[in-house]
């Protein structure tokens, strides 16, 4: 079985890269003047930002090896494992890499709001791809914290460390909004995978045997992250993935009404409710009336 390396602490990291650690918590390193990483696998218990500016090296997480292209970013959030293939450096050959432990952001706005940052749980694949005017607003926000490393640590020090992480984050919405939008034919192509997913679903006996489908099965069905695939169809539909396959099982349940020799409860069983009150709920607050009310009101005339 595989060695996995646990890096709990920023000393831990900095000894690894042959870096001085200038803050207990939190570590910006230019990675042209630091070691290699070693051909390992990594339980990472912090938060970790990484760019890469030269076109070369391979990426694995879990089992996928990715290409980690010319000026993109990775995001690593505590506990997430990645690895480096043999021979392959993870940031160099130049790059810059920031790490901060969660303990540096705890009573801070940025520690409040860091689960907003979805795309600490995209997949490597899910990288942001950076311009050159972006990866230059990237490296002054690195630029920025590594100022305030170098400076004698004082009672401003975690509130300014911790704006400058939150403005580099905010940077990285913005940036990932525009990858959404510039990369619309790949996006198209997912939402109609995605359809396509819930169309053979729900033809099939899967609902019977697993329930209504998760984000998470759908996700995974499409080689994505939940959470990138979760933005991705809220950016491209106005709806969360989990409406969407709200508003798809009520599009084939109405369909479904439509058999009169079936009841309610069996359709609702059908369509992977364990108890028809839910679906009869749900099929309520998306339609204004009951199933049955439904049935009657969409009832063919005998003439």
């Amino acid at each position: 079985m595989e060695e996995i390396i646990k890096i709990s602490s920023i000393a831990q990291y900095n000894a690894m890269r042959g870096v001085a650690t200038k803050h207990p918590l939190v570590t910006v390193i230019d990675l042209s003047k630091a070691q290699p990483v070693p051909a390992k696998s990594f339980n990472i218990g912090l938060y970790a930002v990484g760019l890469k500016e030269l076109n070369s090296g391979q990426l694995r997480y879990g089992r996928r090896h990715y290409d980690y292209q010319d000026g993109s970013l990775v995001f690593v959030a505590p506990g997430q494992v990645v690895g480096v293939q043999p021979g392959i450096d993870l940031f160099a050959p130049t790059g810059w890499v920031l790490l901060f432990h969660p303990d540096l952001i705890k009573g801070t706005h940025l520690g409040k709001h860091i689960h907003d940052y979805s795309f600490f749980s995209y997949n490597v694949n899910e990288a942001l791809h950076l311009s050159d005017k972006e990866k230059s607003i990237v490296i002054d926000c690195f630029s920025k914290i590594e100022y305030e490393l170098d400076h004698n640590i004082d009672k401003h020090s975690k509130g300014l460390i911790a704006a400058n992480i939150g403005l580099l984050l905010d940077y990285c919405i913005r940036f990932y909004d525009r990858q959404f939008i510039t990369r619309d034919n790949v996006n198209k192509g997912t939402l109609e995978r995605f359809e396509y997913l819930l169309n053979g679903y729900f033809s099939s006996d899967k609902p019977q045997n697993e329930g209504l489908p998760s984000v998470a099965y759908c996700a995974e069905a499409l080689y994505l992250s939940p959470n990138y695939f979760g933005d991705l169809v809220k950016k491209e539909t106005g709806r969360s993935a989990q409406e969407y396959i709200q508003l798809k099982v009520i599009d084939v349940a109405k369909e479904r009404l439509f058999e009169m020799n079936k009841s309610v409860s069996e359709i609702a069983y059908e369509l992977g409710f364990k108890y028809s009150q839910h679906f009869t709920r749900l099929f309520k607050q998306k339609v204004g009336v009951t199933p049955n009310d439904y049935r009657i009101m969409k009832r063919p005339l005998p003439w």
